[in-house]
């Protein structure tokens, strides 16, 4: 919260390069009122008209209109000198005045730093200009966002002016100074006059066709605004602004601003200053090459002093890796093993002439008299006791046996009862799902010469043959039946027959005159 808090100064140089950005240069006319003129040499004074007022300096440095034989605004020469606007200067008077807004910062007030002063009546051609740039401006033409940067040191300019004009010597006597060498293709227009805005038209268009140059400089040397005017036409303006080409300006002298200028990627003050800004000072490329021989020189010397230091390591290591130096450290290793085996070979025996000495001491201890006897009795002892013990043990083991006997038993008989019932239950389900127990209370199975079962007496066309299951068999029957459906009471019959034995076939042939028979 704290950094967004500002202090007066700093909220007043925020508004000081705001105005003096969005109004670097601007004409205004009103009518002067208290006007002072201190001991100072500048003059304060304040533009008025019906509805407001500003605050204006003129400062001593800007005052160069004084009497003359000419007209510096607009060039017109006179016959006998005129008085200057300074000394026309009185309350009551209207003016138009051009300057930039600036602030200032002691009073908190923003004024017009006046570069230009004149009478009203005599700026048709600014008021023009005005209108001119409140038009281009709502177009986006002067807009910051929009203005390329130029190439650093060109190699190749495209230079728009007046081939007998001053600006073009001007402009190429620094060029020959300055910058790494550049080639410079001139395209001649005129600059002064009604022909020159379409001649410097064409040509912005012509280098644009071309597209050989890396930038475009568009010069003419100081004059009056009249002369200054084709820079001021709409249609150079547009020129500029629809180049795909960089373009820098310099027209006039410094306190000459066109429309073109305004337009351009990059205003320059005066023609000799657009060549200072397009190559830098040739001393100062002159110094950046000596210091740049300088990091080489540096450079090198650290990268020779590194491979002098790789080199000597490469040397050492192979010195190291030599075969001579092999074959001596493989014999150094040589000797070495032999001396730890030797070393190895001596503790190794050492140690297994202790161990044996520790052995046959042991074995001696382990037979002597004293220690068979020891173990003698020991053994007696023990014997004592496994006699003593062993009865009990065996009582101990016999009726853990009984017990066990007779839990197994139990759960023996428990387990073949379950078994029982569940066998049980099983001929039950058995006999219950037997497909032939109907069979014995008198039904019979019939089935037809493909063993298929018959449900139907016209499943068995005259003439067929059938099998037919009894529950027993004891007897054969013969018996002619007065055709197919005569078998309902050949089956009624052998269902009364209780006969004792196991289960018959019985075949039934269907005869031709419906006539069946039986054979059991």
């Amino acid at each position: 919260m704290q950094e967004a808090i500002l202090s007066v100064r700093e909220l007043t140089e925020q508004l000081r390069k705001t105005l003096e950005g969005r109004f670097p240069f601007v004409w205004v006319r009103g009518e002067v009122t208290n006007l002072t003129r201190p001991g100072s040499g500048h003059v304060y004074f304040t533009l008025k008209d019906a509805d407001a007022q500003l605050q204006c300096v003129w400062f001593r440095h800007m005052q160069r209109q004084t009497s003359q034989g000419f007209d510096p605004l607009t060039g017109e020469v006179f016959d006998a000198p005129r008085p200057s606007p300074l000394e026309l200067l009185r309350n009551g008077l209207d003016v138009l005045c051009a300057g930039r807004i600036t602030l200032y910062a002691p009073r908190g007030q923003y004024q017009l730093a006046v570069e230009l002063l004149q009478p009203a009546g005599e700026g048709l051609l600014a008021q023009a200009f005005e209108a001119s740039k409140r038009k281009l401006a709502a177009l986006g033409y002067f807009s910051h966002e929009r203005k390329r940067p130029l190439p650093h040191d060109p190699q190749r300019v495209a230079l728009i002016t007046s081939p007998t004009g001053a600006a073009i010597h001007d402009f190429m006597e620094l060029a020959a100074s300055r910058g790494s060498g550049a080639r410079i293709r001139l395209f001649p227009a005129l600059v002064q006059g009604a022909e020159a805005a379409p001649a410097i038209v064409r040509a912005l268009n012509e280098a644009n066709a071309q597209g050989w140059a890396q930038v475009i400089v568009l010069v003419r040397g100081g004059g009056s605004l009249e002369d200054l005017w084709a820079f001021n036409e709409e249609s150079v303006a547009e020129a500029v602004y629809q180049s795909r080409l960089p373009v820098l300006a310099g027209i006039g002298h410094e306190v000459d601003v066109t429309l073109a200028d305004m337009t351009a990627d990059l205003r320059a003050a005066t023609p000799s200053h657009a060549a200072q800004l397009l190559w830098p000072s040739r001393a100062e490329l002159v110094q950046k090459v000596d210091e740049a021989e300088a990091a080489l020189a540096r450079a090198m010397r650290r990268r020779l002093e590194a491979a002098g230091q790789s080199l000597a390591q490469y040397e050492s290591a192979l010195r190291w890796f030599s075969p001579m130096r092999h074959q001596a450290r493989l014999a150094e290793q040589l000797d070495g093993l032999q001396l730890r085996l030797h070393r190895a070979a001596r503790q190794l025996l050492d140690t297994t002439e202790a161990q044996r000495d520790r052995l046959a001491q042991a074995l001696q201890n382990a037979l002597s008299p004293a220690r068979l006897d020891m173990l003698g009795s020991r053994v007696d002892a023990l014997s004592a006791n496994l006699a003593a013990a062993m009865p009990r043990m065996l009582a101990a083991q016999e009726q853990q046996h009984h017990a066990t006997h007779n839990r197994l038993h139990a759960a023996g008989q428990e387990m073949l009862a379950r078994a029982g019932r569940e066998l049980d239950k099983l001929e039950f389900s058995l006999a219950a799902a037997n497909p032939l127990a109907p069979l014995s209370r008198g039904y019979a199975l019939v089935r037809g010469a493909d063993g298929g079962l018959l449900r139907s007496v016209h499943a068995a066309p005259a003439g067929s043959a059938i099998t037919v299951r009894l529950a027993d068999g004891g007897n054969q029957l013969h018996d002619v039946f007065p055709g197919v459906a005569a078998m309902d009471e050949m089956a009624g019959a052998a269902r009364h027959q209780q006969i004792q034995g196991a289960p018959r076939f019985a075949q039934v042939v269907v005869g031709i005159g419906n006539q069946a028979d039986l054979h059991a």
